[in-house]
């Protein structure tokens, strides 16, 4: 990409694909690697970095993987320098970057503060240390208190923590525990992401499950567990602000915002996905063949229709509680969503799965609990 090509307000995502060991129940592009594997990949994504530049204004970075803080707190340094020398990087740009415990030390965040990264995303996951060995986790709650209190010595005043609800063996008197000892944080995480539990193929969990060896809640009880927690979370001050995220006011996740509006992005690292000018596009996941190819090398891409941008802006919207603006659907593709999706639209009215609330289409209570089914009809 060239610097005459680009335009506007641009997100970058990087990706750290290591970690020390992979969890029961995920299917991350993510593994274990030696020294070696982590020195080569890293060297590997500082080229891709320099050889990806753009005029764009970045108005975030988002560093996620596996578990970036798996590497040395160098690298971070380093990849922040790079980024630096170049993108233009925003005053006021969110630079996130997700951490686990066990993987951090008072140190490392301390390096990665004064790096410029200003918002951590902490998986935590569970408050109960027999769910986390259950999951597979590395660490124990009083491993997560420690990252959490270190980081906040650090000097982060934005902290997400990731937590999962629906884990084998749980009870809503369990997960109710876990939500309160996070509550109980002095202070309070300014973000916290609540995902339910997903099997999928190929991961441990998945294994056990057929097998017969995986008890999980039921559905009806992983729904109740969904709107629990946002019902103590919005007592707690936080704003249920898109399917499986909660923010107190001005602590939106700016990154994630910025995918759910079709905001243009760039993703470098292993098997990384970009979003730029109605172009999708994504590196290999083959380390072998990443740490060979040429740093503008894509194994996928796709030129959006007119009709794919369309479909995309009401399916991603739905997520957000403020739902899809008509108007500005209007404004940026000349005709009204109602013209398009007329059909789908009223009869998910009709079915009690979506409302109109002012100029915003928007997911209802029963909605969000069919939310796969309601976004469906617009592809």
């Amino acid at each position: 990409m060239t610097k005459s090509e680009s335009r506007g307000e641009l997100e970058l995502y990087i990706h750290i694909p290591f970690c020390v060991r992979k969890c029961n129940y995920c299917d991350f592009l993510s593994a274990p690697a030696d020294g070696q594997v982590q020195r080569a990949y890293m060297e590997a994504l500082l080229r891709e970095i320099r050889g990806s530049r753009a005029e764009d204004l970045v108005v975030s970075v988002f560093f996620g993987g596996g578990t970036p803080s798996v590497v040395d707190a160098a690298w971070i340094v380093r990849l922040m320098e790079e980024l630096r020398a170049c993108y233009t990087l925003a005053e006021d740009a969110e630079i996130s970057m997700e951490v686990n415990p066990g993987t951090v030390s008072a140190e490392s965040l301390r390096i990665y503060r004064e790096a410029g990264v200003n918002r951590l995303s902490i998986g935590c996951q569970s408050a109960r240390d027999e769910e986390l060995a259950r999951i597979g986790r590395i660490h124990t709650f009083q491993q997560f208190l420690e990252a959490y209190a270190w980081a906040r010595e650090a000097g982060f005043v934005n902290i997400n923590v990731d937590l999962i609800s629906a884990l084998p063996g749980q009870s809503m008197a369990d997960w109710e525990e876990s939500l309160y000892r996070v509550l109980d944080l002095k202070p309070a995480p300014e973000h916290i992401s609540v995902y339910s539990l997903i099997v999928e193929e190929g991961t441990p969990f998945y294994q056990m499950q057929e097998k017969g060896r995986l008890v999980l809640p039921d559905e009806d009880m992983e729904r109740e567990m969904y709107w629990k927690t946002t019902e103590i979370l919005q007592k707690s001050g936080y704003e249920h602000y898109e399917i499986s995220n909660y923010a107190r006011k001005g602590f939106r996740c700016r990154h994630n915002c910025g995918y759910w509006t079709r905001q243009n992005y760039l993703g470098f690292g292993l098997g990384a996905a970009s979003l730029y000018q109605n172009v999708r596009f994504q590196n290999t996941d083959s380390m072998e063949r990443y740490l060979e190819l040429s740093p503008d090398s894509h194994v996928e891409e796709q030129k959006l229709e007119r009709r794919e941008q369309m479909a995309e802006t009401m399916f991603l919207g739905l997520r957000m509680a403020d739902g899809v603006d008509l108007g500005e659907f209007e404004r940026q593709y000349g005709i009204s969503a109602e013209h398009i999706y007329g059909n789908h639209i009223r009869e998910s009215m009709e079915e009690g799965l979506l409302e109109r609330r002012g100029d915003s289409l928007i997911l209802t209570k029963r909605g969000v609990d069919v939310s796969n089914y309601v976004m469906a009809k617009f592809l």
